[in-house]
Formats: structure tokens, sequence, C-alpha cells
């Protein structure tokens, strides 16, 4: 396993490989640590191809499902003529993926000409930011604790204003609300979020889109906050981006909506249970994690899945949630008739 190292781009390079297998949340951490390698080269990204809605300009996204990428897992793949040309034409290789995997390290090493680092996905025995850690295997000094950017596709604003108008939400308050995340113990309950709603609505006489992924169409349980909202499923990673971008707040759990919506400035408030906010939470201008700090938390992956009481989050109640969005700043612009907030 190759140690981090300092980003080595020749001037004259044209095209760097970096292979991500993260998940939304991982990516917009990845975000400062891709934009650094760009500066020096075009990247063709390996990565979740929904990411290309969201991918700084000087970068191409395509599939891990890529032969190119499948191919190295396979014996004597280094031996292959076009995987020698493919990866040889590259001035740079990065991989957080295969690390731990001797014989893909070896054949990447060989088919890159020697060039290839590689590095562990995630950083291992610390609450190191994950950010942090990305920018770290590049040794970018320059840019620790630097915030993930994301800028908004000019075809999705198109999008988003057409949705905006077809919902009547032009000179609405809106609260953009992401009730899932990738693991069920993260989330808070959706009687909660439902009385968060209320309020908002009642408050403000706003309105609160309900952002659905697959994730949540397919294991349910939004079927109240579908009733009380304006329902937005069935998007593009850039489409949802610019609802994020056009909503005047965010709240959601620990998830990679929560990332992507702190990356686009949006203000933020993001609810942690059992995740360590240390290490996870989102980075940008306006994010405020809320959490109830109690002895257990943050827990591990195998004592959150076995929690038998998830106190961390059925004891972070709604009131605390309305007092943190009733103190934002933005919210003395969208009170009812300029009369203020109720909490």
């Amino acid at each position: 396993m190759k140690s981090p190292g300092r980003v080595a781009v020749s001037s004259h390079a044209a095209r760097a490989c970096v292979i991500f297998p993260g998940a939304l949340g991982d990516f917009v951490c990845f975000l400062p640590a891709l934009q650094v390698i760009t500066r020096a080269a075009h990247v063709d990204l390996f990565a979740h191809s929904e990411f290309s809605g969201i991918v700084p300009p000087n970068v191409t996204v395509r599939g891990l499902e890529s032969v190119e990428i499948s191919q190295l897992f396979v014996r004597n793949a280094a031996q292959n003529s076009v995987l020698q040309n493919f990866f040889g034409a590259y001035s740079a290789v990065y991989s957080w993926m295969g690390g731990g995997l001797i014989e893909f390290v070896d054949q990447l090493q060989t088919l890159s000409n020697g060039c290839a680092k590689i590095f562990p996905f995630r950083p291992g025995g610390t609450t190191e930011h994950l950010a942090d850690y990305y920018l770290r295997c590049l040794a970018s000094l320059e840019c620790q604790n630097c915030q993930p950017v994301i800028e908004l596709r000019a075809e999705a604003m198109a999008w988003c204003e057409n949705f905006w108008a077809r919902h009547a939400l032009n000179r609405q308050a809106v609260l953009a609300l992401s009730p899932g995340s990738g693991a069920r113990e993260k989330n808070w309950s959706e009687e909660f979020f439902l009385e968060v709603v209320d309020w908002w609505r009642e408050s403000t006489g706003g309105t609160v889109v309900l952002l659905i992924g697959p994730v949540e169409a397919e294991r349910g349980g939004v079927d109240r906050l579908r009733q009380s909202c304006v329902v937005a499923n069935e998007l593009s990673l850039s489409q949802v981006a610019a609802i994020l971008g056009r909503s005047d707040i965010y709240l959601g759990n620990d998830s990679g909506i929560s990332h992507l919506a702190a990356a686009l400035g949006t203000r933020t408030v993001v609810i942690f249970g059992p995740s360590d906010a240390r290490q996870w939470a989102p980075r940008g201008k306006k994010v405020t994690v809320v959490s109830r700090r109690i002895d257990c938390s943050p827990c591990s992956v195998s004592t959150m899945k076995s929690c038998p009481h998830r106190a961390c989050l059925t004891e972070l109640f709604p009131e605390t949630i309305v007092q943190t969005i009733a103190a934002l700043p933005e919210l003395s612009t969208l009170t009812r008739g300029g009369v203020g907030i109720r909490v």
C-alpha cells in the first residue's frame, strides 16, 4: 500500500486518472482534493455516474463499472496491452479504491508505469475529518479545513425555475427537507420532522419541499410528510442540487444530501445522532450541527445497529430544532408579514 505522498503532476500534463468509490457524502468531502488535482490536469474521474452533475468543469466522469476498472481485479491484467495503453497515457493516477488488495495495487502500478498513488479509502483509527484526510493524501497543506464548493449547472437552474413556478413557490419561504440517509439508525423520526414542518408553515407562511431519493422511496416511512409537503422525487443529482441552492433553509440527517446542501452555500441544519460530527459533519460557510450529547454518542457502526434506545435521536426533540432554525439570521426576512417567528 502506498503512503500518502505529494502531488507531482508535471506542468505539461494534460490528463490524470482518479478512481473514487465513495457515495455522495464521501464524494463531497473529496471535492477539495479533486480540485487540487485539477489545477494541473484534466481529470478522468472513475466514480458513480450521478456525480457528473456536480463535478468541477475540468472533470469527466466515467462509471466505476467501466471495463478498465473492473479488469484491475482480474489476474494478469497487467499484461493486457489495451490496459497498458489506457493507463500508460495518464501522467498521474490516483486511486482510493483497492488499497488493501495487493494484486490490484501491483497491477495498477505496473499499468501506470509506476506513477499510481493508491490510498486507503478512509483513515483508520482517527477522528480526522474525511475532507482533511483526502487532502493529506495529496500532501496539500494549503487547503486544510477548506470547504467543498459546488457550482450549479445552467440547465439545472432553468429546470428549478420551472419547478418553483409549477408549485407556486416564488415569494415563499422554502425549507428543503431530506428525511433519509444511508442508514435508518441515523434518521430522525418522521413524527419529529412533521412537527418542524407544521411550525415552519405556521410561522413563516412558507412551504416545505420534501426530497425523496431512491432509498426513501424503497424504505417508505415518509407518507405523512408527503401529504404535508411539496414532493420532489425521481430527480437527477444536479436537479436536487438546484432545489437545495434555491431554498432558504435546509434540514436533514447525517447524509450525503446534507453535505451537498452545505457545499452549495445553503443555510444548512444537520441532525447528528450516533455519528461523530468531528469526522463526518458537512462543511460549509452556513452549517449548524445539532446533536444531543450523551455518554454513548458517538458510537461505532455495530453499536449503532444494535442500540436498544437510540436516545441520541429519540430524545432530541423538535423544540430544539425549531429553536435552532428560528435563531438563524435568514429567518428575520422570512417571517409572515414581518411580525417575527413564534417558537
